[in-house]
């Protein structure tokens, strides 16, 4: 039976069915997380009630755990707003703003990279254009939800200014090691079926690039590393990170550069070749700015779609 064919309201699907979301028809389904664990919702199951939500702005301390807690990558970005999607009949839980039971979390920020923010015509990297960063909803939230919470934050950050949102999706799947040794798919990855409801534009994909992977499933970045080989202002707390999944604390006067080496061999970090993820962007505001850069027709499934550099213009 595949992924499509079953019936219950969450479904929490095997690895192979987890990979079949890769295939034509996995835009029926809807993403949801509890605890970093994947569940599906099917789109078509509906159940929402827009009487018993709201979107507010939040502050970043909560947003912050939230996300840790249950989004894949267990990080928190650079941010600029914050959204949360609340069930105002049910209180708050702890450390949660008041309002209600926090469902979901958006939030609107910098990217790693401010050229993939000059697509839309005479904007300000920052001020005017942002990327969507996080966007997580427990697998309370009913079918279709995202797409109530994403109209609602972007209208409420347009009226402080945004006219253009950018988004990225990952279609590369994510592997975690397990405390018994073993390994477990912690997301298939995907193509951005979420961004296409919202009427977003497809720009292709990123540029292809290595990743290291640490066993947590998530990535050691390009600034975690360089914080280290040159010992800058916080190398110190992403060495203690890499010494709790099992690498040799650093020695005094050892060369950063050559104790990060050894510390990615002990704990196996693995190096991936990473395809480039998809692009999309969405002009928000009662005034659609126009989008410059080359549009593609958006993938259905699998990582198909065109290969576009991050920033490139359309001539």
């Amino acid at each position: 039976m595949t992924p499509l064919q079953t019936e219950p309201r969450q479904l929490r699907l095997t690895a192979p069915e987890q990979q079949a979301l890769q295939l034509p028809g996995a835009e029926g389904l809807c993403q949801r997380w509890h605890e970093r664990t994947p569940t599906w919702r099917r789109t078509s199951e509906g159940g929402f009630d827009p009487g018993l939500h709201r979107v507010v702005a939040i502050a970043e301390g909560p947003a912050r755990r939230f996300v840790e807690i249950h989004h894949y990558s267990g990080s928190w970005p650079a941010v600029r707003f914050v959204f949360g999607l609340q069930r105002v009949d049910e209180p708050p839980g702890p450390g949660e703003p008041a309002g209600g039971r926090l469902l979901g979390v958006l939030s609107l920020g910098i990217p790693m990279n401010g050229a993939v923010l000059d697509v839309f015509e005479g904007t300000r990297r920052y001020t005017e254009t942002l990327e969507l960063n996080r966007l997580v909803l427990l697998d309370r939230a009913e079918s279709n939800a995202e797409s109530w919470f994403c109209a609602r934050a972007f209208t409420a950050a347009a009226r402080q200014g945004i006219r253009g949102v950018v988004a990225h999706s990952d279609p590369h799947p994510r592997v975690r090691r397990t405390p018994e040794g073993g390994t477990e798919l912690l997301s298939p990855g995907h193509v951005g079926h979420v961004y296409a409801a919202q009427d977003f534009v497809y720009l292709g994909r990123t540029r292809s690039r290595k990743l290291t992977v640490l066993p947590d499933a998530t990535v050691l970045s390009d600034r975690t590393v360089a914080k280290i080989k040159g010992d800058e202002v916080g190398h110190r707390g992403a060495e203690r990170r890499l010494v709790e999944f099992g690498a040799t604390p650093r020695r005094s006067g050892q060369p950063g550069r050559d104790w990060l080496v050894q510390a990615l061999e002990e704990i196996s970090a693995t190096v991936v070749h990473h395809g480039g993820n998809h692009r999309y962007a969405r002009a928000i505001g009662p005034r659609r700015t126009p989008i410059i850069a080359t549009a593609y027709q958006r993938p259905r499934h699998g990582r198909t779609g065109a290969s576009a550099p991050a920033g490139q213009r359309s001539t």
